[in-house]
């Protein structure tokens, strides 16, 4: 008998359990039952009723990371049959932690670049309030080889958001295919208002012996203390 089996039967009373798991107000012992009946239940409704689980807190915290971590477990369980609701919630969702984790355990390692891919692709570079989702996507890419990132990361080296450049620099080069970007990085770096993003830049022009070639001029008065340009352009640290 598996983890959930004694729970199976939930029947006529799931949406009792779909309007608890995520109720903060509710008792513990009653949240963990409902957890426990979803994940049992498995169908499309159960598995987004869990999902929401992810988007509150209770307090204590260990309580909390215990009833998440079952809610992780009863929707893994389910394996590609979860896949069209959390591929919802990551979208829909402010984070992208627990959505990522668990795409991690029902897709290849291709197929969830594949998602983050696409989800990336609904981003903009325009001014937004809170970016950490794109942050968190971009970030992502740092972590992960494929030859279809740099294209896609790209455009973000002229995003609003500083943090989001600074991740956008780092996701290009950690591919093989980084010099792609080689231009864009070179007119990023003379725009670029950001020290660290300058230095980022730099050091992956010195470790893959990048010169910035006809853009000495403009970029040798855009160095950072500690960095120069040799007469070819190639970029020195001292």
């Amino acid at each position: 008998m598996g983890l959930f089996d004694v729970f199976k039967g939930g029947g006529g009373g799931l949406k009792k359990h779909v309007a608890r798991v995520a109720n903060k107000r509710a008792q513990k012992h009653e949240r963990w039952e409902s957890i426990q009946v979803l994940a049992s239940d498995g169908s499309d409704e159960a598995i987004r009723a869990l999902l929401t689980r992810f988007t509150i807190r209770v307090d204590p915290s260990i309580t909390d990371g215990e009833e998440k971590n079952v809610a992780f477990q009863g929707i893994v369980q389910h394996g590609e049959a979860a896949l069209g609701p959390v591929r919802d919630f990551l979208e829909s969702s402010e984070t992208l932690a627990w959505p990522l984790k668990i795409l991690k355990e029902i897709q290849t390692e291709e197929e969830v670049t594949t998602t983050l891919l696409e989800l990336l692709s609904k981003m903009d570079t325009e001014y937004e309030r809170d970016p950490q989702k794109k942050i968190d996507v971009i970030a992502s890419f740092e972590e992960r080889k494929d030859p279809r990132i740099v294209e896609a990361v790209t455009r973000f080296l002229e995003d609003m958001n500083e943090t989001v450049r600074f991740h956008a620099v780092g996701a290009i080069l950690a591919q093989d295919e980084a010099e792609q970007a080689l231009d864009a990085l070179t007119k990023a770096f003379v725009a670029e208002e950001s020290v660290r993003i300058r230095m980022r830049m730099l050091d992956g022009y010195i470790e893959r012996g990048w010169t910035l070639g006809d853009a000495k001029e403009e970029a040798s008065k855009r160095m950072p203390t500690g960095y120069s340009l040799g007469k070819k352009g190639e970029v020195r640290k001292r």
